[in-house]
């Protein structure tokens, strides 16, 4: 039976990511407590200084700063850099300033983080940046077009609030790269929230719900779009360096015609039954297939 073998939650987007034994499932995707707080997936984002959001495709350095889970605080690391505190409690963002910041073609309310983690992520990245964090007053929507006109609350994420990949797809993917005579990668370059063994290759193409196997649970997760890949995968998670691009393989087999041959790895997820209970590595789900 299918098992979930890796659980990742993602506080800063295109940043480092924390690995989970178990996770909370909320409405905007996995979570997890640290003292009196919740920490939320995407929940903060680098931004310009017009308010326009920063990844990896153009800072593949945002892959060296890690936030860790330090005692009842999250803690930012990177090469060279002190190590940066990052206040949790609403109560120390009072006099936050209000931002209006920008993930795609969405404006989204925000807080500042302040001056002193801008110095410290501009100097990380060279580049002038501020550290936003998702007004919980606010919500935005995952795409209706996608979600079956369903209003889905995300954060920060691309678009949706769960991705999910599989082991069996990662081997196959590795294997026609071998067979070019290149480097295996891991399956960080692809940043889900939740892997999979236990599927044939892409078989979570197929899928339509996958529910988790517990007697005192009812947690069903539904898959509601292919994920369709950029520059990311070619940027090692752990030099922040770009190499070869694995989606050169990928685009000789996974053109989804779907999606006006976007080339897809993964699902994306939202949850329809069961927000707020708890998943854990090593739990079985049952695949529903949709069709």
């Amino acid at each position: 039976m299918p098992t979930i073998t890796e659980l990742t939650l993602y506080p800063i987007k295109s940043c480092a990511g924390i690995a989970l034994r178990s996770a909370v499932l909320s409405e905007s995707g996995l979570s997890t407590q640290t003292g009196v707080s919740v920490i939320h997936d995407r929940e903060w984002m680098l931004v310009d200084m017009e308010g326009l959001f920063l990844s990896q495709r153009s800072h593949p350095r945002m892959a060296l700063i890690r936030p860790i889970i330090n005692g009842d605080q999250l803690t930012l690391l990177a090469p060279d850099m002190p190590a940066l505190p990052l206040a949790l409690s609403w109560t120390e963002l009072a006099a936050a300033t209000s931002l209006q910041v920008q993930v795609w073609d969405d404006l989204v309310a925000a807080f500042d983080c302040g001056d002193q983690v801008a110095a410290w992520l501009s100097h990380v990245l060279d580049t002038d940046c501020r550290l936003a964090r998702f007004d919980p007053a606010g919500r935005r929507l995952a795409s209706q077009k996608w979600t079956g006109n369903q209003e889905v609350g995300t954060l920060f994420s691309d678009g949706f609030p769960l991705l999910l990949t599989s082991t069996s797809s990662l081997d196959d993917l590795n294997q026609k790269l071998i067979s070019q005579g290149r480097e295996t990668i891991p399956m960080n370059r692809f940043r889900p929230n939740i892997v999979l063994s236990g599927l044939d290759a892409f078989e979570e193409d197929y899928a339509g719900f996958i529910d988790l196997v517990s007697a005192d649970r009812e947690i069903q997760l539904q898959a509601v779009k292919p994920c369709t890949r950029c520059t990311i995968p070619a940027v090692d998670q752990i030099t922040g360096e770009s190499g070869p691009d694995p989606v050169d393989i990928l685009q000789t087999y996974r053109a989804n015609p779907q999606l006006d041959g976007g080339i897809t790895f993964g699902m994306n997820l939202i949850v329809s039954k069961g927000v707020g209970s708890q998943i854990h590595v090593g739990d079985q789900v049952d695949l529903q297939l949709a069709f």
